[in-house]
């Protein structure tokens, strides 16, 4: 399963809130929604993610086998 905890270590880091996110950056309230569920998301959502958090994939998303950390 893919699992988003990493996302919010690194706006944490960045120090970018989910109201910047979606002020600033135009995120959609229902993607950052999505991604609190763990609900899957598009890989464009994550470009932008990067993009704007200038970081990399795995600074946002990682594997879990069966939702537990390998």
């Amino acid at each position: 399963m893919i699992v988003y905890d990493n996302l919010w270590a690194t706006m944490r880091n960045k120090g970018i809130t989910q109201y910047a996110l979606i002020k600033k950056y135009g995120i959609s309230p229902a993607q950052i929604t999505r991604l609190k569920r763990g609900e899957s998301v598009s890989t464009h959502t994550i470009d932008i993610f990067c993009t704007i958090l200038n970081c990399q994939v795995q600074d946002i998303m990682q594997y879990r086998e069966n939702g537990t950390e390998l």
